[in-house]
């Protein structure tokens, strides 16, 4: 029998942009702009009790799945979600998501926070704190107009 637990993490990453507050917002808010540091959304509702869902990976595998509600939109300021990850047909976690942007000298301060269940050491905090790191990596790029 496997072994079942949950390991619950909270981790926060904060990353200064040379772009207005809303232009990291817009960043998130439009699917085309999102595209270019995120994977691609099959569905994109943003607003309040809206969807994202993507579904992707390598070709050789695994599918990872990304199923997120939007739980508190509020334009140029703030963003909150929970969402699931899957892995092929495993759920390998659960979350909340905040993320924050302050004017900052020369740009933004973006926050991101996460509040994550991790399931059965399928995934852990360390593995997903580091991606995220890359993902807003990307996002920064993104935003000074190179390719992500």
């Amino acid at each position: 029998m496997t072994e079942r637990f949950v390991k619950h993490a909270t981790f926060v990453v904060e990353r200064q942009y040379p772009v207005s507050p809303e232009k990291v917002y817009q960043a998130w808010a439009d699917p085309e702009a999102k595209s270019k540091w995120f994977s691609k959304a099959d569905v994109f509702e943003f607003r309040v009790g809206g969807r994202e869902y993507s579904r992707g990976g390598p070709p050789e595998g695994p599918i990872y799945t990304f199923d997120a509600c939007y739980q508190e939109i509020v334009p140029d300021q703030r963003i909150v979600y929970s969402y699931t990850m899957d892995l092929d047909d495993i759920r390998i976690s659960a979350s909340l998501t905040t993320i924050e942007l302050f004017p900052a000298a020369g740009g933004t301060k973006l926050v991101f926070t996460e509040q994550g269940a991790f399931f059965d050491g399928h995934d852990t905090p360390e593995v997903r704190e580091q991606g995220t790191k890359e993902l807003l990596d990307l996002l920064g790029k993104s935003l000074e107009g190179g390719d992500a």
